[in-house]
């Protein structure tokens, strides 16, 4: 698995200043130490670790996080992962089940080496300390070398997103149905338009989100169906620096579903992270549209189509990512997410000021951030 170094951790590792810190790294309880030392001491001797290179690498939006040890003589490329997950907040089970699946498929997740379920402590490949966000350069001048990696990084990842659609895991994960589908867009009126803006929606507010969801639920589920990563975007995506066309490794990959074939696709290129022109969305799409059409893909004929529904599918899982970041905020305690928030808002807000029906949405949107943004109405186009 490849994680980002200690020396840009992910703001989620920060915890309590107070609790001990061992091989650099805070611990929780001196219990959960003694037990991962045990663990540790095993894998030692099996694995050649040099225990001491034991550092933090980064945590996720859960409660894993990842610790970076270094190999004796080179072993395993120099270094492994370590995921620390309390069983009694994270069942790994489908992280292994997934993790088995792609590498079987032969995409680049990582290798288990060792898995301790009852204590939840597992060992990894190391896929290297460089996320795809890290190595893009979003203002790059025109035909520079920066512009041209960042072309060869979306190809190499939108490859690998081809190569994961195309296992057939229908029956071996979840299904991304309409109770799912709407279990997500309710985090919306909860956490973020309620809880995170402080709106005492009104029963006309209500309505219009009743409305806006049935509608978006009816076109995302009669989409063509694939595996669907769910979180297919460029803090998940490791990447070489010095090889821009290099095959990404992939991770954060257990909450995999089946489900519609534009999820990930609109995962990387409207992500929560990074902005790119819509004109540069659309060329790699047509790149990856063209690619799944030849890998067999079920992908629409028609591309307009393909586009159509991948504006849809972009707004369900934005509405539901402004829920899920201002949850992480108030909940967990995660600030971090809510500076995010606003780039996830104008993607929202520009779908549904294109497309007839979702105007109301679209006025729901400016009076939640009316005071945090200062947003005006503009023309879009209606399809």
């Amino acid at each position: 698995m490849t994680l980002p170094d200690a020396a840009h951790p992910h703001p989620a590792t920060a915890l309590p200043p107070e609790l001990p810190l061992v091989h650099g790294v805070p611990w929780p309880d001196a219990s959960r130490l003694s037990a991962f030392n045990d663990w540790l001491c095993r894998m030692a001797a099996t694995h050649n670790l040099d225990v001491p290179s034991v550092r933090a690498a980064s945590a996720d939006a859960s409660f894993r996080r990842y610790l970076r040890v270094g190999t004796l003589n080179g072993q395993h490329g120099g270094t492994l992962i370590i995921m620390d997950a309390p069983p009694s907040h994270e069942d790994c089970k489908p992280f292994v089940a997934m993790d088995r699946l792609l590498c079987s498929a032969g995409v680049g997740a990582p290798n288990i080496l060792d898995w301790d379920e009852a204590q939840g402590f597992m060992l990894l490949s190391d896929l290297g300390a460089h996320t795809m966000l890290s190595t893009l350069v979003p203002d790059a001048p025109e035909h520079s070398p920066a512009q041209q990696a960042n072309h060869a990084r979306y190809g190499a990842a939108l490859s690998e997103l081809v190569r994961l659609q195309g296992i057939d895991a229908q029956g071996q994960v979840l299904p991304y149905d309409d109770a799912l589908l709407q279990r997500e867009l309710d985090l919306l009126p909860e956490w973020y338009l309620t809880r995170l803006r402080g709106m005492a929606l009104t029963a006309q507010q209500q309505q219009v989100l009743a409305t806006t969801f049935q509608r978006i639920k009816a076109q995302v589920l009669g989409q063509p169906c694939v595996l669907v990563h769910r979180d297919f975007h460029s803090r998940n995506l490791m990447n070489d620096p010095h090889n821009p066309g290099a095959r990404p490794g992939v991770i954060d990959f257990q909450d995999a579903v089946w489900g519609p074939i534009t999820y990930d696709v609109v995962s990387l290129l409207r992500d929560a992270y990074v902005v790119w022109d819509e004109a540069q969305q659309i060329d790699w799409a047509v790149r990856y549209w063209q690619e799944a059409r030849q890998a067999g893909l079920p992908v629409s004929d028609d591309f307009g189509e393909f586009w159509r529904d991948f504006e849809w599918m972009g707004l369900q899982r934005h509405l539901k990512v402004l829920g899920i970041f201002a949850r992480l905020a108030l909940r967990d305690g995660k600030q971090q997410y809510l500076d995010d928030i606003p780039r996830v808002w104008q993607y929202a807000h520009k779908v549904c000021t294109r497309y007839q029906g979702l105007g109301p949405m679209a006025a729901l949107l400016e009076a939640a951030e009316a005071s945090t943004l200062g947003v005006t109405r503009q023309t879009g186009y209606t399809f």
